[in-house]
């Protein structure tokens, strides 16, 4: 297994965001992947007894974006964690699971198999040394690092704001970071949450689309050129409903050509799907 190691800041691999919370993170146990190697990161959470919805959305976003370029960041708990991990490794791309145990005490149990892959593509974090136990409190402290950590945080699913997710958009909330929710059926406990935020002025997630839109200006900041301004325009304009290629290039005033070579690469991406010679965002 990859070697554990100790960052203290002023460490090249030390995140300086991590320095400026409170409390200040003074030592992060890491192993796996150089943390400056893993990409964008963008957090997705959720409850930890989501439903089979929860879970398919969870895993597809994570999917999606990972396939873009994205570190999917989560907290390798049960249920919505596990899912955005699962669907980050699905796609081959690379996610972060920060702890609120040891670096080298995988919580839960059940998910000592995910940590083992999580570690042979992208990186698990904890402030908390080798053999440190589970304790509440340290769960609470490790969303902060989340928060922090992401560009962006998605939340899917979760009963209110006495949840454990909850504690990761309220430092989001503090650190000035973006916050986005997916939305749920209305009928369903699980939907309290997001439907809270999205009232508070959170930015709906159907999809990748929707967080490459959110977090655009961040993303370009981090170097992360996937997508040019003719793309950017494209996705804005499929939002709304199915249009033709054609369509979307005169919607747009762009030419025909590019428009549809732009298209081919975003359906690659998983960001635009065709349905009857139409596309729309996924």
């Amino acid at each position: 297994m990859t070697e554990t190691r100790c960052l203290e800041p002023g460490n090249p691999e030390f995140p300086p965001v991590l320095s400026a919370i409170d409390p200040p993170v003074e030592q992060l146990w890491v192993i796996g992947k150089n943390l400056n190697d893993l990409g964008p990161p963008v957090a997705i959470i959720g409850a930890r007894g989501p439903t089979a919805y929860g879970l398919d959305v969870a895993h597809r976003l994570a999917s999606e974006l990972a396939s873009l370029g994205i570190c999917i960041v989560s907290g390798m708990a049960r249920g919505i964690d596990a899912a955005a991990h699962e669907g980050a490794l699905s796609a081959g791309g690379t996610t972060l699971a920060v702890l609120g145990t040891g670096i080298d005490r995988p919580y839960p149990v059940v998910n000592r198999q995910l940590y083992a892959r999580i570690v042979e593509t992208g990186a698990v974090v904890s402030e908390y040394p080798p053999g440190g136990s589970a304790h509440k409190h340290h769960f609470v402290a490790r969303n902060r690092i989340i928060a922090a950590l992401s560009l962006g945080t998605i939340l899917v699913q979760s009963r209110g704001f006495k949840s454990g997710a909850m504690t990761t958009i309220e430092a989001c909330n503090r650190y000035g970071r973006d916050v986005l929710a997916v939305p749920g059926d209305v009928r369903s406990e699980l939907s309290i949450g997001p439907h809270q935020l999205l009232r508070e002025g959170a930015a709906v997630c159907a999809g990748a689309a929707d967080v490459l839109e959110t977090l655009e200006t961040r993303l370009a900041e981090t170097g992360m050129s996937r997508f040019g301004p003719l793309e950017s325009k494209m996705i804005k304009a499929l939002r709304k409903e199915p249009v033709s290629p054609e369509a979307l290039a005169a919607k747009i005033e762009a030419d025909p050509i590019a428009v549809a070579r732009a298209l081919g690469r975003l359906e690659l991406c998983g960001v635009v799907v065709r349905e009857h010679g139409a596309y729309r965002t996924a």
